[in-house]
């Protein structure tokens, strides 16, 4: 059902409501789930948006009688009374429909003093939850918000910010940031001084109450205004936010030299919202960031200043002290092991006795790093234009080269302070993982040999240490693998001498990971091998080495490997190699090696057709996908070859995705066949006496056939597994439109298929070996996926726009529909009989 359609009550859902809605209020019926009970909720809400009038409740009286039943009972389910008020909320939204609720008094007892505040029910969060929920859909007009605000509900929604529920806290918070936007409106005349302005009366009160708790005593009310300016400030953008902030600011910026309210991380969130919102980028507001920045402990000011320096180009005087916050700690770590790396600081630093007290003590210093190599990795990520034109990024690898050799254990202090953290960070994962996904993340820069060369010792350090844990080596390898690719071009890799000796060294680290008993290390280190040959590939000398080296024979040995994973990379691998050797070594030079693209096919095909794990079946689809795509599979009738033998062994498959894996391979076989034989204007006329003639003048139709690809499209179409089905349906589609390209019809079999040739009738007739009854068959038993004619008349016959609408469609739309929904809340209560329900 469509949507608009389903927005419209059909006469049998006004039927079934009534019964509904007395299963619901009755108090010995077992209730409906909580899924149906939403879905119930987004149906009414698509009926309110339809006829935002009292015309719901005029239809359907049994709504008010069902407020009322629940209302009436002595202690009803939680569940059912939080249902009960996000309902009244949504329908009385629009204004006739409050006022006839009103005129009931349903709604003094739904969301009044004298409703569900006073029951034993309100303990729950979900009734808790609903009353706000209730209230947030109800105010969309003035005399709902006047009924809050007159009737007691405002100082309710004040106590639920405090609520034990986080969920019904933050509702809460999120409700009083619209109460006061509503009651404001767009057309409020902004004054220049807050004094001055003549809030709403809604309005007033809800910035009494902020400005009230910013100055009490009580630690918790100041937490729970500032929560709520921040998410105001982050939500709004209106000028009257900032006659609002003047009247609270100095209050505010107070609680930056104040101890008793650790509300740090709530100012630091606060601050990061107004600097989101064009109110309040002008001076007063820029001081305050860097009176924060300088009063914030470093763990709070950090967040700030990376947030700061990610959101707007700020004036530079807060770009420089945000950058030396940043870079502080990274300082105390070269300062420690008296390394001489300047420029990281943009300004002096008087006290750095705070961060050098985090950096001393064994309960804080890995935190502590952790967040600040955190932090310098967002700060890498963020647009240069926000930024200074040069950052010290050679001291900044210098610190984090400092702390992964802290981390090891290989720098001798020569401070107090390198001492407290050589013993505090030696064998510490997290800060080793923390740093070398910073070096990882760093950008291009231009670096010194004598900076690039520490950098490869460093990195090499780490992978051939034996106590460096696989998710750390893992990391190492990233993080090589991205400098190996960015120092390609850059003077360090082009001295030969230099290039050659890291290579070398690379690959014995590999060689001996590789045999390493932890799978997960020989999974990684293939990988980064993969990523190794791509990187490097164009570089005759690396070529050669390889070539000469040991690493392919070790590599086709992890064939074999006992885990699959291990396998899958090796496969990969292996797949990679050999595109290499077909790209740039001259196929004379590999005829007879054994990692030419032929012998690792037929290796790599093996596995497609033996192995027991996915994974290493998946990898060889994605290899041999890569080879077509790539075209390095030889000449258009070897590429045919080589396809009709991948997809022979792949429909047979029994897992998805190396079936979905084959159809992609399938796809851009034939975009490569189209490209490489060409296409005329118009491939066939299926009214003309010359179809035969040109069906086998149609070179691509042909070559289709003789590869038998209509045969595993045609199946594939009817896969249990919709992405299999939904792709061979594209790849058919596609197909049909190539070969019947200027043809105004489909083929006139058309009017002679059986009614409802659907998906379900095509599985059908598939599975009985005929997709049509008058279709040409070859024996008499089966259809002829391999004559051109036939599949031409299958292409014309078929309707796939039909199927592809079908296999698009959600497995459960036809359960979808109001009036199922309705049944099935019956069935559950046990009101019908169980086979009168839908599944849903």
């Amino acid at each position: 059902m469509s949507p608009r359609g389903r927005r419209i009550m059909s006469r049998a859902c006004a039927l079934l409501l009534p019964r509904v809605c007395a299963a619901l209020a009755d108090p010995q019926q077992r209730g409906p789930d909580d899924t149906c009970l939403e879905k119930l909720l987004d149906w009414f809400r698509e009926l309110r948006e339809a006829e935002p009038t009292a015309k719901l409740l005029r239809d359907n009286p049994c709504l008010t009688k069902f407020f009322a039943a629940v209302l009436a009972l002595p202690e009803p389910e939680p569940k059912v009374l939080s249902f009960t008020l996000r309902l009244a909320g949504i329908v009385a939204a629009a204004e006739n429909s409050f006022v006839h609720l009103q005129r009931l008094g349903l709604l003094a007892k739904l969301f009044g003093e004298d409703g569900p505040l006073k029951r034993a029910a309100w303990e729950d969060a979900s009734v808790r939850s609903g009353w706000v929920e209730g209230v947030h859909s109800m105010v969309q007009h003035q005399s709902a918000l006047h009924f809050i605000c007159s009737g007691g509900g405002i100082d309710v929604i004040f106590v639920l910010q405090g609520d034990p529920s986080l969920f019904v806290a933050s509702a809460a918070r999120c409700l009083l940031v619209d109460l006061l936007t509503h009651s404001v409106g767009p057309e409020l005349i902004v004054p220049l001084d807050a004094k001055d302005c003549d809030w709403p009366a809604c309005a007033h009160v809800i910035i009494k109450h902020i400005e009230d708790s910013l100055q009490s005593n009580s630690a918790s009310h100041v937490k729970q205004s500032l929560k709520l300016l921040t998410s105001l400030f982050g939500s709004c953008h209106a000028p009257w936010t900032k006659v609002l902030w003047l009247g609270v600011a100095k209050q505010v910026e107070s609680f930056l030299t104040e101890d008793s309210v650790q509300a740090q991380h709530i100012l630091v969130n606060l601050l990061l919202n107004m600097a989101r919102s064009p109110v309040f980028r002008e001076d007063s507001f820029w001081a305050l960031v860097t009176s924060a920045l300088e009063h914030l402990t470093p763990e709070q000011s950090g967040a700030l200043a990376v947030g700061i320096l990610k959101i707007y180009p700020c004036p530079q005087v807060v770009t420089v002290k945000a950058l030396t916050v940043l870079f502080q700690p990274l300082e105390c770590i070269l300062r420690a092991a008296s390394v001489e790396c300047s420029g990281l600081l943009y300004e002096s630093v008087s006290d750095p006795s705070a961060v050098e007290s985090l950096l001393s003590s064994k309960s804080s210093c890995a935190s502590f790093l952790c967040q600040t190599l955190a932090h310098l990795g967002e700060l890498l990520s963020v647009e240069k234009v926000f930024l200074p034109r040069n950052l010290p990024y050679t001291s900044l690898l210098c610190s984090v080269m400092t702390t992964l050799l802290f981390c090891k254990g290989l720098l001798i202090p020569a401070t107090p302070l390198g001492s407290k953290i050589s013993q505090i960070l030696a064998g510490c994962f997290r800060v080793q993982k923390s740093a070398l996904d910073v070096l990882a993340a760093f950008p291009n820069c231009n670096c010194t040999d004598t900076t690039m060369r520490s950098l490869f010792d460093v990195l090499l350090i780490y992978l051939e240490s034996p106590n460096t844990p696989p998710t750390v080596l893992k990391k190492s390898f990233k993080a090589l693998s991205k400098w190996l690719r960015s120092s390609s071009g850059v003077s360090f890799f082009k001295n030969k001498q230099q290039a050659d000796k890291i290579v070398r060294e690379v690959f014995l680290v590999l060689q001996k990971r590789l045999c390493s008993p932890c799978w997960e290390v020989r999974d990684s280190s293939l990988e980064f091998f993969t990523s190794l040959i791509r990187t490097l590939a164009d570089r005759r000398d690396f070529r050669k080495f390889l070539l000469f080296s040991e690493m392919p024979k070790r590599i086709e040995n992890l064939l074999e490997d006992p885990e699959s994973y291990v396998r899958a990379s090796a496969v990969t691998a292996m797949g990679q190699l050999a595109y290499i050797i077909y790209v740039f070594v001259p196929q004379s030079r590999v005829a007879g090696s054994r990692y030419n693209k032929e012998k690792t096919a037929a290796k790599l095909q093996e596995v497609l057709s033996t192995d027991p794990e996915v994974f290493p079946r998946r990898a060889v689809m994605s290899v041999f996908t890569m080879w077509v795509k790539e075209s390095c599979t030889g000449k258009p009738e070897e590429t045919e070859q080589f396809v009709t033998a991948v997809v022979q062994t792949a429909a047979r498959d029994l897992d998805w995705e190396v079936k979905l894996g084959c159809l992609e391979l399938v796809q851009i076989f034939c975009t490569y066949m189209f490209c490489q034989l060409g296409l005329p204007e118009c491939y066939y006329a299926p009214v003309s006496s010359a179809v035969t003639s040109s069906v086998h003048e149609n070179k691509p139709l042909q070559m289709f056939c003789r590869a038998n690809l209509f045969s595993f499209l045609f199946r594939s179409l009817c896969d249990c597994d919709k992405p299999v089905a939904q792709k061979a349906c594209d790849i058919l589609l596609s197909l049909k439109s190539q070969f019947y390209q200027g043809s105004t019809t489909d083929s006139q079999g058309t009017g002679d298929l059986p009614a409802g040739h659907g998906i379900h009738w095509l599985q059908k007739t598939l599975r009985q070996g005929a997709l049509v009854q008058n279709f040409p068959t070859g024996d008499g038993s089966e259809v002829d996926f391999q004559d051109p004619e036939s599949m031409m008349l299958a292409l014309g016959t078929i309707n796939l726009v039909e199927l592809h609408s079908d296999l698009n469609k959600g497995s459960d739309y036809v359960e979808k529909s109001p009036q199922s929904l309705l049944e099935d809340i019956l069935a559950t209560v046990g009101t019908v009989e169980e086979n009168e329900a839908d599944c849903y």
